[in-house]
């Protein structure tokens, strides 16, 4: 199968999504300088062809799930369909094989308390056939990525182009001195209609919900407003010209982590930089044209003093990214 070309128009209407997940088709066009009809066509050509999928996710100020990077070590023969059912779970999320075949990296999310917390990491994987080594690292901080959207899907934009998207955007308010907003039950439902379509209508929403239009417009608003959620746009990363993806695990002094990894943040090639507990202290994932890029960018960029160790685990796969499977 050819290899989906995406125009500035496509890649218009991706940065469009990153700056207003919601935003009618009508303003995109709009804004983009085009018509309704074509960026209606262009989406739902990205979205069967492209795997392009808007999601929302909760913050993690708003969940108490803690969130853990699992490394699996399995053979060759079994690797695949352990991924898949890993990417089958609903606490499981960016499942990838890496390394070769062998290692399945996922992010496991687990109740902070109760008899079943974390039966996943305790009793479950390691029962599992064919797994012969499993390493958990519990997320410490997020850096980059979650609502921090990869620098490759943007660019696409003017500034007075993304200022005219956000004027319509829900605006947030100055959460860093409010309390976190708990999740309630209604807002779970609304979560989980919203991580299978994010851009679903208010009366669709409502529908999976079992409340009303007028209901779900407060409750959604109520939610961005509040920071409890961000919206995340899932596209395969070759499609905007990213062939090499790798996973970079990496040992650092510990009074340099934060400037490492504020550094790090910084970098156009990372989609991910997070401090995770563990013999590598952080995390972080590169998209790169291809392999003498991330070559480049592994012996010119990421050669700090403060880096004693790093491990490149190149991804093979993408089971699920983010609540989105893919086959």
């Amino acid at each position: 199968m050819d290899m989906l070309e995406l125009d500035d128009l496509d890649r218009g209407l991706i940065h469009a999504l990153h700056v207003d997940a919601r935003a009618p088709f009508t303003l995109v066009a709009e804004v983009l300088g085009s018509s309704t009809q074509t960026v209606v066509r262009r989406y739902r050509r990205l979205y069967a062809e492209g795997g392009l999928r808007v999601v929302a996710l909760p913050t993690p100020r708003s969940t108490p799930a803690h969130q853990w990077f699992v490394r699996l070590t399995a053979a060759t023969r079994t690797a695949h369909d352990i991924a898949v059912a890993l990417a089958r779970r609903p606490d499981a999320s960016w499942v990838r094989l890496t390394s070769g075949g062998t290692e399945i990296v996922a992010i496991i999310h687990t109740a902070p308390s109760g008899p079943d917390a974390h039966s996943l990491l305790l009793r479950d994987i390691p029962r599992t056939a064919g797994i012969t080594a499993v390493s958990a690292h519990y997320l410490l901080h997020t850096y980059l990525g979650g609502p921090t959207a990869w620098r490759g899907r943007l660019g696409a934009l003017t500034p007075e182009q993304e200022a005219r998207l956000r004027a319509h955007d829900v605006p947030a308010a100055d959460i860093e001195g409010d309390d976190p907003y708990t999740l309630t039950d209604a807002d779970l439902r609304l979560l989980a209609a919203l991580r299978e379509d994010a851009r679903a209508g208010y009366t669709e929403l409502a529908a999976a919900t079992g409340s009303t239009p007028s209901t779900v417009t407060r409750r959604l608003t109520r939610l961005r407003s509040r920071g409890a959620l961000f919206f995340d746009v899932d596209i395969e990363p070759a499609f905007l010209g990213a062939t090499v993806s790798a996973l970079l695990w990496m040992q650092v002094a510990p009074s340099r982590l934060d400037e490492v990894a504020t550094v790090l943040a910084g970098h156009e090639e990372l989609a991910v930089v997070a401090a995770t507990t563990g013999p590598t202290n952080l995390v972080a994932h590169a998209l790169c044209r291809d392999a003498e890029a991330l070559h480049h960018y592994l012996i010119r960029r990421v050669a700090l003093d403060a880096i004693t160790r790093i491990e490149t685990a190149p991804v093979l796969r993408t089971y699920k990214a983010a609540a989105t499977l893919r086959g």
